[in-house]
């Protein structure tokens, strides 16, 4: 986001609610226009519930703006949204490449339907060698890069990152060890014996020479490979003339390890040391966009998205609104090379250069190794995209059948399935999974600690009751009244941007479960929403399952039914959820520490008190006095701590 004082909201005087309610389009518009200054700026044009339609960003917002009132020329997207548009907010910047950074954040946050938009927006994993301790770590990282050290990356998928860092153990022997593990250590691990690990810990290798490997490995990471390889080459050779061949093969398995790096990595440039690649497709109104991360020399893995775009849209156009939104939390490279002419490349390569702090180059090459690479990642995205095509549209017939078999109106875009796991009612968890037309939606995923404490234990349904309460409460709470299915009036691209409410909700179990579903949407006024229920078959046989409605008598499905297989899909999709979940909670409820339980007791302290007494019953076991010794601890702290293990005495 930019910083407060180089961004202004913009006040308009608006005429009184109940005129407004029933004014929209270009005389709405209008009103704001009038007012608006000649500045930079983004502005935002939203519906009568308030939703953002549309972000746009603009050298000149009057002008801008006022290009929206006049009739004729604009296409039938523009104009179905000018149609619906009922109020405007805005916001001025100093520049206009300023514009199009908060353009881009405000795009990913409120997902306007007008928008092109980045979905499947996932942090990327790095490679970081961690500095906050006297000891380096070699550590996989996500997220805000806040801790010192220095960071690889990004990699393509965590597995690219999983498989690199466990060749590079073998190839550095870096320790990879929480600090907590590291400190109370007193003989070496397994990763030591299987030689992935030079033990720091134990004095196995010294500190100094442990820094050796670490900045080796920083080398290697750095694109200095080959010549990390000659001296590990170089040192091989010295030992095999003095006839040390144990030391000799350990540097023989070191080199070998780095090799496997650098043959995971496909495709390998001359000339390329720091670029992401972008090839972009369009077929049948989609897009895809292929991004190819090459750092340090070296091509550490691609991506494929699938920005949602109105069909009508230019390539240039979805890839520059792409280009914007992918770049908006987290760093570019020097160079950025594309398979098409972007739009606004200029302005993006001026925001982005503003942004890092060095200069960032955009270009779309036309010979050479540069445009083999371009041309290489569109063919890419033509793969990736036809892939997705055949998957949707085996989806959007196994919907119609959805909608066939149960009677709905027309084939879901939204189905929210939900199951319950425990063990004789402890650690008990509910899940919900949600399917669509493009698959299984796991950023869509949801689990729910069941809390109601008068609950009998084992009550499947009353847990039922609790998961789909809090579920269909919270959605009432966030989005208002359901509704169903996208209206005429809302166009296009009503029905092709994600759907909020679930079109079916999917219950796995049978008569009683569904009735406890049923009374809790009728709670909510939810009685329209179309509920089944999925009970197992005799001796849980998988096709034999019984599908119950409100009011019809349950029934089965034909065994050879595309339809009974895809919900079977579903119910063992929710079912293998809500066990990892469940599992996860009662593996946390027994790892879980005693200190925990502590007032006061934060990370750094739990940390020193293990560091001073080895373990929690350590913990318990120590006097005031000796508590009280332990850095950070304070007298009232070490009376509460001991206290805490001792009923309360002092």
């Amino acid at each position: 986001m930019l910083p407060e004082d180089e961004t202004d909201d913009i006040a308009i005087d608006e005429p009184d609610e109940a005129a407004e309610a029933q004014a929209c389009g270009p005389a709405v518009i209008r009103r704001f226009a009038r007012l608006l200054p000649n500045q930079p700026g983004v502005y935002r044009m939203l519906d009568r519930k308030g939703d953002a339609l549309y972000v746009g960003k603009a050298r000149n917002l009057k002008a801008r703006v006022a290009s929206y009132t006049r009739f004729g020329g604009h296409t039938n997207r523009i104009a179905a949204m000018i149609a619906v548009t009922t109020s405007m907010e805005f916001v001025t910047t100093a520049t206009e490449a300023e514009a199009l950074l908060l353009e881009a954040n405000l795009i990913k946050k409120l997902k306007p339907r007008f928008n092109v938009t980045l979905r499947d927006d996932k942090s990327f994993p790095y490679i970081l060698i961690a500095r906050d301790h006297p000891v380096p770590k070699l550590a996989k990282h996500r997220g805000a890069r806040s801790l010192p050290g220095r960071y690889f990356g990004p990699f393509a998928s965590a597995g690219a990152v999983n498989r690199t860092i466990n060749a590079l153990q073998k190839a550095f022997l870096v320790r990879s060890c929480s600090d907590s593990v590291f400190e109370n250590r007193t003989r070496p691990c397994l990763l030591y014996q299987i030689k992935r690990c030079s033990a720091p810990c134990t004095g196995e290798i010294s500190w100094e020479d442990h820094e050796i490997l670490v900045q080796e490995a920083e080398a290697f990471l750095g694109g200095r490979s080959q010549l990390v390889k000659a001296e590990l080459a170089e040192a091989m050779e010295q030992a095999s003339e003095r006839l040390d061949f144990e030391q000799a093969a350990r540097y023989r398995d070191r080199i070998s390890a780095m090799s496997f790096v650098t043959a995971q990595q496909g495709i390998n440039p001359e000339g390329i040391e720091e670029a992401d690649v972008f090839g972009l497709a369009q077929e049948g109104g989609q897009f895809a966009i292929q991004v190819f991360f090459f750092r340090s020399g070296q091509n550490w893995g691609n991506r494929a998205y699938f920005p949602r775009a109105d069909k009508t849209l230019e390539p240039g156009e979805v890839l520059g609104s792409f280009l914007a939104q992918f770049y908006d939390d987290k760093p570019a490279p020097h160079l950025i090379l594309l398979s098409h002419e972007a739009a606004e490349c200029g302005l993006i390569a001026e925001a982005l250069t503003q942004r890092t702090g060095r200069k960032v180059e955009i270009a779309v090459p036309q010979r050479g190794e540069k445009r083999r690479l371009t041309e290489h990642a569109a063919i890419n995205a033509r793969e990736a995209l036809a892939r997705r095509m055949a998957e949707s549209s085996s989806q959007s017939k196994l919907l119609a059948g959805v909608a066939r078999v149960f009677g709905l109106p027309a084939p879901p875009r939204r189905i929210e399935v939900f199951d319950n796991s425990h063990i004789q009612g402890t650690d008990a968890v509910g899940a919900m999974i949600v399917a669509g037309p493009e698959g299984f939606m796991k950023n869509s995923y949801r689990k729910f600690n069941i809390r109601s404490e008068d609950l009998t234990p084992g009550d499947d349904f009353a847990m039922m009751r609790e998961v789909l309460g809090r579920r269909f409460a919270r959605l009432l709470k966030e989005h208002g009244t359901r509704n169903p299915f996208p209206e005429e009036d809302e166009g296009e691209s009503a029905a092709a941007r994600p759907a909020v409410w679930p079109d079916l909700a999917v219950i796995d179990g049978g008569a009683g479960q569904l009735g406890a579903a049923l009374s809790v949407l009728q709670e909510l006024g939810l009685g329209d929403l179309p509920v089944i229920a999925v009970a197992k078959g005799p001796d849980r046989d998988a096709g034999r399952e019984h599908f119950h409605l409100p009011g019809r008598p349950s029934f089965m499905l034909e065994p050879r039914e595309p339809v009974l297989y895809f919900i079977q899909r579903l119910r063992d999709e929710a079912h293998r959820f809500a066990i990892g979940t469940h599992r996860a909670r009662r593996l946390k409820g027994v790892s879980a520490n005693p200190l925990d339980e502590v007032a006061g007791i934060g990370p750094e302290r739990k940390k020193a008190l293990l560091r001073a007494f080895g373990s929690a019953k350590g913990v318990s076991r120590a006097s005031i006095a000796d508590l009280e010794n332990v850095e950070g601890i304070s007298r009232s702290l070490a009376r509460s701590i001991y206290g805490h293990f001792h009923e309360g005495r002092e």
